[in-house]
């Protein structure tokens, strides 16, 4: 039964499942969101799986995993109760638990957002990082800790079992997600055994996605809007921009998923032109604005975006630098358009979005947002000077937090850390971070490099 037939006459005996793994706010806001409108036959059950902590688990329990999700705007705030999700499993708990959800046939589609370390790659490849710990101590015990890990572990038990495999979808932001995630998973299959991995790879399915929706972490001054339109306090509350976006390759094992389209979901045989495009027309600049707005002493994208200056850097940004290496649009799209709206979803008055949180995991974020469009213009000899200065002012919000003694968000921390620290000069901390492999490994950073140290001289806290 594909998700375009019409229900069947005993429901209850059709369902299926779709587990979704990361089950933090934006997915709750996001793709729960969509999942509930397509699914008007109630076809399928939603399972949330968390791979850390408990509490959306003991958030929502109480309240039967009902939660609100609320739109804010200029015009005011729009509410929805979500009922869609039936649990939320977590993991280190009991990942046997986890294991036996997943390997259930009536679980369908697995979906992702477990950010981009949660792909335990090496560096930017789309190679399994073999030293990374969770990696190390999943390939050789039963209960894994790891997205790839739980993920080739369901597929294990159900090859053995006889049964077809799940569908994964990405919903992070990652280049050509689908094929990172498959990558991954392959190269992790691969070591346990090889029959295994063959069977993943012709049957198994791994769609690119694009999700577009803006999530800002919940503030006790959202709490308290929402509260005066709802009259309740409720756990589990979401808060988001009405804008919403979602861009699939429909591509999943047995045809089996929801009727995604029913409920605006843009099913394409080709995301690629949808992914760069919001990488780096919003991403990227949600980054350029969460760097060179920290800098400036701004709290949140509003407040930045409204700054005559960073509003101008933008627009240059946008239409010198970033449009010009997305070539050929997405289909439908026009880009000086998309900018514009952008712009417009920044500078909406109803969502705080914190630029410490966008600032989190940089070493993970550049590649795809800053650095490939960089040196894409460098080598076609266009214009990067924007690009440049979004990166240097990543190495100066490096350094201002670790001389601040500020924890940094990220992956590489220590080793961000150590490359300040051991720095005396501008020019020795470019080198530092420049030698990071994990991060610039695989671009040509000496046709940059003097660029580069030039703009990070000219922020004033460096002196003379």
């Amino acid at each position: 039964m594909n998700a375009s037939s019409p229900a069947a006459p005993n429901a209850a005996k059709t369902r299926m499942r779709w587990v979704h793994i990361g089950i933090g706010a934006f997915f709750r806001a996001h793709g729960a969101v969509y999942l509930q409108a397509a699914d008007s036959a109630g076809q399928w059950h939603l399972q949330g799986v968390s791979l850390r902590s408990p509490d959306v688990r003991d958030a929502l329990a109480a309240q039967g995993f009902n939660y609100t999700v609320a739109a804010l705007s200029a015009q005011g705030i729009d509410t929805q109760t979500v009922s869609i999700l039936d649990d939320v499993l977590v993991a280190p708990e009991d990942p046997e638990a986890v294991l036996k959800t997943l390997v259930d046939p009536a679980v369908k589609v697995v979906s992702l957002t477990v950010t981009e370390k949660g792909y335990c790659r090496a560096g930017n490849s789309r190679k399994l990082d073999l030293s990374n710990p969770d990696i190390t101590h999943d390939l050789s015990a039963a209960h894994p800790r790891s997205m790839p890990g739980f993920l080739v572990r369901a597929l294990q038990r159900r090859y053995e079992a006889g049964d077809a495999p799940f569908t994964v979808v990405s919903l992070d932001n990652l280049p050509s997600n689908g094929e990172v995630t498959r990558s991954v998973i392959l190269d992790f299959a691969q070591y346990l055994d090889p029959n295994l991995a063959n069977w993943i790879s012709e049957n198994g399915c791994f769609p690119n996605s694009m999700v577009d929706r803006i999530v800002p972490r919940l503030t006790p001054e959202h709490r308290s809007q929402v509260s005066a339109v709802t009259q309740r306090d409720e756990a589990g509350l979401v808060v988001c921009e009405p804008f919403g976006q979602w861009v699939v390759e429909d591509d999943f094992v047995g045809g089996l998923r929801p009727a995604l389209e029913r409920a605006g979901v843009q099913l394409t045989n080709d995301v690629e032109a949808f992914e760069r495009m919001k990488l780096r027309m919003l991403n990227g600049t949600h980054s350029a604005l969460a760097y060179l707005g920290v800098l400036a002493g701004f709290d949140t994208v509003f407040e930045a975006s409204n700054d005559p200056t960073l509003a101008d850097f933008l627009d240059r940004l946008w239409n010198e630098e970033l449009i010009p290496t997305i070539a050929p649009p997405p289909p439908g799209m026009d880009l000086g358009a998309y900018a514009s709206a952008l712009l417009e979803r920044y500078r909406n008055p109803g969502i705080a979005h914190q630029l410490q949180q966008i600032a989190m995991d940089g070493s993970q974020k550049l590649p795809q947002r800053i650095l490939d469009p960089l040196f894409e213009n460098h080598r076609a000899g266009r214009a990067c000077d924007g690009l440049l200065r979004v990166l240097a002012g990543w190495m100066v919000f490096v350094r201002t937090q670790v001389e601040a003694g500020k924890t940094l968000s990220d992956p590489l921390q220590e080793v961000l850390a150590q490359a300040v620290r051991q720095s005396r000069t501008p020019k020795a901390m470019v080198d530092a971070l420049l030698s990071i492999e994990a991060v610039f490994g695989a671009y040509p950073v000496e046709t940059i490099r003097d660029d580069l140290t030039a703009r990070v001289l000219q922020w004033a806290e460096w002196g003379d």
